[in-house]
């Protein structure tokens, strides 16, 4: 079997590699014929020399003045600064691209049609919301648009192999159409496992749709693998291709994962669709991975929230109320506490995934307990976390002991030292690599979902996730957060000791990292 698989991946493995190695090529050339202006520009035309600089300064006032996001409103500022020849008309080319304005048109477009739909038909929560809570839930759904819900069970799925297998029983009884929404997406015993089961579904007249990101799957998969998808009568969108053009809109990635089946159970949380995931192999030890079943009225939401992005992709408007699974029958599950699915896009200034944590944060009384594969963070998530423990709240992060991007956990590290210093508890796990994306509080409220706790999940991506007030899965998911700890390290004050250049090199990446 190992070695079938090593001869498929052989034989797409060289044109994928020449596609995107031109690619990278085409980027590499944009970047040094830049440097060459930048170089010739300055030298040679003093006047224009000046006229750029004054563009940059007047960028980088705009940029004080702008409702921006705090963090990048910084960094860009500071690299205009320090390049002023030519820092402002850079940010002036990277955030003012068509293809952002596109999106962003279709986006609000498709909300307008969409928002009222999600209360089809009067289907939302209609008992009493503990008080303290009330805020949260007004905030999602008058700001964000996501209603809340009861008729609805939840299953906390503690790895990512009991994820798989809720997974495939659900698609199997699939009727009507079939929702994936992915990062990734990559072939292996999974997803062929998953395939087969959507390519027979197909066959037997069920809409099969598939969404992943370009960018997540870049490496991993062949050319053209939309049209093969297509070809077994799945239809698939690919987001935002991935162009050789210097532009920030290819950062805007879409890094939900979702699965809906027929609009009555959906999965959301860290897991993609990859064998890493269930640990059929291995890369950083044991995989640790974390979703949420969700079965009821609930669903509708993740339902159309992938019909929204399909739109996005595909560009096509479409009768989205045709998908409303109980115009027929009634949901006749009963209220397992409120569920509210919610989604998060980087083409607004709302940061809802941002808020939805904010708000867990500084209403907590008794805990706070947090997992998150990257802990890279703002100011006003560093506040929320150390007023809380020094209010008397047990605030625990637990993060990865081995790490899949050394950049990016040294980055993690560095902010050890300001959390355990205002009494922030954190942990590594070291039995592997824990990559699920987790809150729980005060055993009554949690989320679970595909947003890191970084800049780059609040910010630039779209994500989705699902917030639970007393639910049975809170309390699971606070005890699998204690059971990770029995497989972790804690870190302490002394742990955190370094030399100045380690120091420095910290401080360095921390003021970069809003462009991670």
């Amino acid at each position: 079997m190992g070695t079938k698989n090593n001869r498929m991946r052989h034989s797409w493995f060289g044109p994928l590699f020449r596609k995107r190695l031109l690619i990278i090529l085409m980027l590499l050339v944009q970047i040094a014929f830049l440097i060459f202006l930048t170089a010739f520009t300055s030298k040679y035309f003093i006047v224009l020399h000046w006229v750029f600089v004054a563009v940059s300064i007047y960028v980088a006032l705009c940029l004080v003045m702008q409702r921006f996001k705090g963090a990048y409103k910084f960094t860009w500022v500071f690299l205009i600064l320090l390049f002023p020849l030519f820092g402002g008309l850079f940010y002036l080319f990277f955030t003012n691209q068509s293809s952002t304005r596109r999106i962003k048109r279709i986006l609000k477009k498709t909300y307008a049609k969409t928002r009222g739909l999600f209360r089809l038909p009067e289907n939302t929560y209609q008992g009493e919301v503990p008080s303290n809570f009330k805020p949260q839930i007004r905030y999602l759904e008058s700001y964000a648009g996501f209603p809340a819900f009861g008729r609805t069970k939840t299953q906390y799925l503690p790895t990512g192999e009991d994820m798989f297998e809720h997974l495939i029983a659900e698609l199997k009884k699939a009727e009507k159409y079939i929702f994936l929404e992915y990062f990734i997406i990559h072939q292996g015993k999974m997803w062929n496992t998953i395939l087969d089961i959507l390519e027979e579904k197909a066959k037997c007249g069920v809409d099969v749709r598939i969404i992943y990101d370009d960018f997540g799957c870049f490496w991993i998969l062949p050319k053209n693998y939309c049209q093969t998808l297509k070809n077994k009568g799945i239809s698939c969108a690919v987001f935002n291709p991935f162009k050789p053009l210097l532009t920030t809109s290819q950062n805007n990635r879409d890094h939900r994962k979702i699965a809906v089946i027929d609009g009555k159970t959906a999965f959301t949380g860290g897991n993609n669709l990859a064998d890493e995931y269930i640990n059929e192999i291995e890369k950083f030890g044991y995989w640790k991975d974390t979703a949420v079943k969700v079965t009821g009225d609930a669903a509708w939401s993740f339902a159309l929230i992938f019909l929204q992005q399909w739109s996005v992709c595909t560009q096509q408007q479409e009768n989205y109320e045709a998908f409303y699974p109980w115009n027929e029958t009634a949901c006749d599950i009963a209220d397992d506490g409120i569920v509210v699915p919610f989604a998060d896009s980087p083409m607004d200034l709302e940061n809802v995934y941002e808020q939805v944590y904010l708000q867990i944060i500084n209403n907590a009384k008794d805990y706070v307990y947090i997992t998150t594969p990257y802990l890279i963070i703002d100011d006003n998530m560093v506040t929320a976390l150390t007023l809380a423990a020094k209010s008397g709240v047990d605030v625990r992060i637990l993060t990865p002991h081995i790490w899949d991007k050394r950049v990016v956990h040294f980055t993690t590290q560095s902010y050890y030292k300001t959390l355990l210093d205002e009494g922030v508890k954190i942990y590594e796990f070291t039995s592997g690599f824990v990559h699920a994306k987790t809150i729980v509080s005060d055993d009554q409220v949690a989320v679970v979902g595909s947003a890191n706790l970084d800049y780059r999940s609040l910010y630039l991506q779209f994500e989705c996730g699902v917030l639970l007030l007393n639910s049975s899965a809170v309390n699971q998911m606070r005890d699998d957060f204690l059971n990770m700890l029995r497989s972790s390290g804690e870190i302490l004050p002394e742990d955190c000791a370094c030399g100045r250049i380690k120091s420095f090199v910290q401080k360095v990446v921390r003021l970069f990292a809003p462009l991670m």
